[in-house]
């Protein structure tokens, strides 16, 4: 269970009062990159005054109304100045636009909130008295290190709240994803000697990528955002060997008034729903696929069951949430109706609830063939639905197509890129389960998908689609509308759908396996060391899939045991409690966790069996399709080579 961190409240107060030095920053300031280089590009200028000061843009004159003031032009500070760089955007209109109004408040606001919690963090830590005695000349000599450490770390901090802000602020107004897309390269200047000097080079930053990317109003936000984007990342990265940031981490912050919560180096997103076109489908719409439909059902109402206050959900806690799936089936079993299924039930309890949704699916799209972008789609997507102020779904839909296996000469870079990031994402050091999401992972050939990015894959969803002669006669009704008066003949509709008799069914197949090659494993085991019903009995049959299956890991262990505790979870939370909401997802964290937990009932040798027998079947029959398709690609290129050897001989004659 992850520890709730202390939730300090950043006042209102505490950040006009840095309005002031803000504005100045963005107004104009000195500043000689000790580090970076002029971008390409950067330097506009267009007049000897223009080009006396460095190429940086100057605000429009403002005309005095005032007499004897008409021709004389205010003060202005030289070097970087932002705010004429904003407004150089559009030369055509004199007057500030709304998006370049939209962009400077956004960043006053994230400067003035970075130096609130700078002041924060120098009360909580010996910064603030360092700062002092090194003003009045009285820092001893052996605080000289710890005082570097505590200003680069300060510097991170600064930095990192500065673009979290910002780019937060510009959410609401960015328009479509790709609409003006921006790719901005590596970072230079990003200086950790002090927070005003790590400020004042990432103005300097930002200027010259404005200066190279929004030429056009239109692709200011996108540019502006694009590089807060890269500029977390990159301080991210420094943030995770940097000593000193204890205290920030402990705590989170959070400002009332923008909705803004800053949790570590953990860019915030804006908890909003989104705004879904798909069809959505109901359960008795899904035809067989028993075992899949019924534990999708049962994890949208675990999802309900999260708590935004505690920020986690009492399945995660008590071990029976799924945070990752893989649905594999042949193509037309029903897998796309499945995502539609669960997105529309957790659309609707949601919208019952008052909860924010948000679906999100990582498609073909997001492969780029610019270097690092598809890793950064998909870095953006994990970040969308993983943002703990939303309920959130994300599938990858022909994960085999998107995501490439290492090694593989005929997977593209940016395929291995998505592969790096789903395996670091989905069980990596730093991933953690709150619960308040879920991905799907779904393919027609699982086989084809990285064996290590499968296996991150907690539950396995077999899509098998109708399956009797009670599924093709539903599904040929439910097909066929309601424009036709063909009678239904001596058949109960759907009645073959009823969830619970048809899972009891789909499971009891899996007390023993179903692919061969399992099953004379589990025969052998069991005609060793008799009904396998203790766990000393259960790790040997273990041993025995793992002698026949090298990939047969401790990873595949702790899926199996992780859908055991699922099963001991085997009951849906009553539809009265999504239907009202007083009931149950009102509740607070604790009375949540005990309700859940009067639900649960024991687990039995006959659940473990089941579920070792369902994890492995699905393994064994990747690996075979997998082995099947190698060998099949091996005998057409020996086919084609003896036909060019006999034709090659005829020529010869």
């Amino acid at each position: 269970m992850s520890v709730a961190k202390n939730l300090m409240e950043i006042r209102e107060q505490d950040i006009r009062s840095h309005y002031e030095p803000a504005f100045h920053l963005l107004e104009g300031f000195e500043h000689h990159p000790r580090i970076g280089t002029a971008r390409a590009g950067a330097v506009t200028a267009t007049s000897p005054e223009a080009a006396a000061r460095g190429g940086i843009p100057a605000r429009r004159a403002f005309r005095s109304t005032t007499p004897g003031l008409a021709t004389r032009r205010p003060a202005r500070k030289e070097g970087v100045v932002l705010i004429g760089r904003i407004e150089a955007a559009d030369e055509g209109d004199p007057l500030v636009s709304a998006t370049q109004a939209t962009v400077l408040s956004s960043l006053r606001r994230a400067i003035a909130t970075a130096h609130a919690v700078s002041d924060l963090y120098d009360e909580q830590t010996p910064l603030g008295a360092l700062k002092r005695s090194n003003l009045d000349g009285s820092l001893e000599a052996g605080k000289k290190a710890e005082f570097g450490e505590l200003l680069a770390a300060a510097s991170l901090i600064v930095l990192h709240v500065f673009a979290n802000m910002s780019a937060f602020l510009l959410a609401a107004h960015s328009g479509e994803a790709g609409e003006h897309e921006v790719q901005v390269e590596d970072l230079k200047e990003i200086l950790t000697d002090n927070p005003a000097l790590a400020l004042k080079g990432a103005l300097w930053e930002l200027d010259q990528v404005i200066a190279e990317k929004a030429k056009v109003e239109a692709d200011l936000i996108p540019a502006v955002a694009a590089f807060m984007e890269r500029l977390m990342e990159e301080v991210s990265i420094r943030a995770q060997s940097a000593p000193g940031l204890e205290a920030f981490l402990a705590a989170s912050f959070r400002v009332e008034a923008d909705d803004f919560q800053i949790d570590g180096f953990t860019p915030a997103t804006r908890a909003r729903s989104t705004s879904l076109t798909m069809t959505f489908k109901k359960p008795h719409e899904v035809v067989g696929n028993h075992i899949a439909k019924y534990q999708s059902l049962k994890l949208a109402k675990m999802l309900m069951a999260y708590d935004f206050d505690r920020r986690l959900n009492p399945f995660a806690e008590l071990g029976g949430f799924i945070f990752t799936f893989m649905g594999d089936g042949k193509p037309g079993t029903g897998k796309t109706t499945l995502i539609q299924m669960i997105a529309g039930l957790l659309n609707d309890y949601c919208q019952n609830a008052g909860y924010p949704f948000r679906y999100e699916n990582l498609s073909s799209d997001s492969i780029d063939s610019y270097q690092g972008k598809s890793g950064q789609n998909a870095k953006a997507f994990i970040r969308a639905v993983l943002d703990p102020h939303v309920i959130g779904f994300g599938t990858i839909d022909d994960i085999d197509q998107i995501a490439g296996k290492r090694g593989d000469r005929q997977s593209s870079a940016g395929q291995q890129e998505v592969t790096a990031v789903l395996m670091e994402s989905f069980a990596g050091a730093n991933t953690v389960v709150r619960g308040n999401c879920t991905f799907g992972m779904f393919s027609n050939y699982p086989e084809n998908v990285d064996d290590a990015l499968r296996q991150r894959a907690g539950a396995r969803f077999l899509v098998d689609g109708p399956q009797t002669r009670e599924d093709y006669i539903d599904i040929l009704h439910l097909l066929l509308g309601s424009n036709h008066d063909i009678p239904v003949g001596d058949h109960d509709l759907f009645a073959a759908q009823e969830i619970k008799s048809a899972v009891a069914a789909s499971y009891a197949q899996y007390s023993r396996p179903q692919e061969e090659q399992l099953a004379n494993v589990f025969d052998r085991a069991r005609d060793a060391i008799g009904e396998l019903d203790t766990i000393e009995k259960m790790g040997a049959y273990l041993k025995a899939i793992q002698e026949a299956d090298e990939r047969f890991t401790g990873r595949a262990i702790k899926n199996i045991t992780d859908a055991v505790k699922v099963r001991a979870m085997d009951f849906e939370l009553p539809d009265e409690w999504m239907e009202n909401s007083e009931l149950f997802l009102q509740k607070n964290y604790d009375t949540k966790l005990a309700m859940i937990r009067e639900l649960t009932r024991p687990i039995t040798p006959e659940m473990v069996i089941q579920e070792i027998n369902r994890y492995a079947d699905s393994e064994f029959r990747y690996g075979n399709a997998s082995d099947e398709a190698a060998i099949d690609a091996q005998v057409k290129e020996m086919t084609r080579m003896a036909a060019a050897r006999a034709r090659f001989a005829g020529k010869e004659g």
